[in-house]
């Protein structure tokens, strides 16, 4: 397809005043001019865009957005502009800087029998908000499901986030990720850390995987990687993203302990070791005792019940009896209990930061 290529058109009411802005100001090149006599169209060509510039044309002037690593370098600085032909142009940061909004605290249950909608998102996966609020923009958390397997239609791609967290909840799914050597299969109870802006591309899902994603912030940028083959030639189970390794954590095997609140035991998921504290993730089971009131202190704390039912009981509210598919969002400081557990109850807890104080006592 090498003899193909595409332009955009916009109009221009004086072509020999659009010239010197698009090749001065915006640096872009003339490829072609015609007619000789009295030009009535030129096509330009600079930074991966072709524009075609006709006397006469009836599309509107539209916006031009340029992406830069050097805004204050292009253009002499100036961040938006005005074409002669009226088309507007904006100058932005090519790689923004990540923010970080400000946690809204806010005591979040989501029921699953409330029956909120399965949207059809990025590779035709149905999506289910956990956290409708989005607690200010901080976390994101999605019920994910594909309900028919074989081969997903994805490319490899990467997140600019923070954190992200994909736990597998029922099925599997065959991922591949890069410098992390061929495709890994992901089972109930298993989970991957993906590091900020690791490629990866999902292959292959039974029919009715689900998983829980979390991502923060809320509101991430997903890229698509045209260059990247997967799986990479190179295996560096050592390497770090902005501080954090890839981790596969696999539910087979795992040793149970002593939860942080009495009445449980929980698998540490070595999310906390691997983020360098940025977020922890337990699996939380029944254990021996009564289970207390306590109180948290850590920014950002998400439960899911993966399994079994239990009271969610918090101080000024009405208990909530919770069953598979639920899930909750704690304040830090507000008092629960976490009740007259099932014996088949799993949860799903997530923390930011996953090193965090845990006080007991109504």
């Amino acid at each position: 397809m090498s003899g193909t290529i595409a332009e955009i058109r916009l109009p221009t009411q004086e072509l020999r005043d659009d010239i010197p802005f698009y090749t001065k100001v915006l640096g872009m090149k003339m490829d072609m001019i015609y007619p000789a006599d009295d030009p009535r169209t030129a096509v330009f060509f600079g930074h991966g865009l072709r524009l075609r510039i006709e006397k006469g044309a009836q599309e509107s002037p539209g916006t031009i957005r340029i992406l830069t690593e050097d805004p204050d370098g292009f253009a002499e600085g100036q961040r938006r502009l005005t074409a002669p032909n009226g088309t507007k142009v904006e100058i932005e940061e090519r790689h923004p800087p990540m923010v970080m909004p400000e946690t809204v605290h806010s005591f979040v249950v989501r029921r699953l029998k409330d029956q909120a909608p399965w949207i059809i998102g990025r590779a035709g996966m149905h999506y289910r908000d956990l956290v409708p609020d989005r607690l200010g923009g901080s976390i994101i958390a999605s019920h994910i499901r594909i309900p028919d397997g074989g081969p997903v239609p994805d490319m490899v791609h990467f997140h600019r986030v923070g954190f992200q967290l994909i736990f597998c909840i029922h099925g599997w799914v065959d991922v591949v990720y890069e410098d992390q050597g061929g495709k890994m299969r992901l089972t109930a109870g298993d989970c991957f850390i993906q590091p900020p802006e690791i490629r990866h591309r999902v292959l292959e899902a039974s029919d009715n995987v689900q998983v829980i994603e979390i991502g923060v912030p809320a509101e991430h940028v997903t890229e698509i990687d045209h260059e990247m083959t997967l799986p990479t030639p190179h295996f560096r189970p050592e390497r770090e993203w902005q501080g954090q390794r890839f981790v596969y954590n696999k539910a087979e095997g795992a040793e149970w302990m002593p939860f942080r609140l009495p009445g449980y035991i929980c698998r540490d998921t070595t999310i906390a070791e691997n983020t360098k504290g940025v977020a922890g993730v337990q699996v939380v089971r029944r254990g021996e005792g009564e289970p207390q009131w306590a109180a948290h202190d850590t920014d950002i704390h998400f439960t899911f019940v993966m399994n079994g039912t239990v009271t969610l009981e918090g101080e000024g509210r009405e208990p909530y009896r919770l069953e598979q598919g639920d899930a909750f969002v704690i304040p830090p400081g507000m008092k629960t209990r976490l009740s007259d557990p099932s014996q088949d109850v799993e949860l799903l807890e997530v923390t930011l930061p996953g090193v965090f104080n845990t006080t007991l006592g109504q």
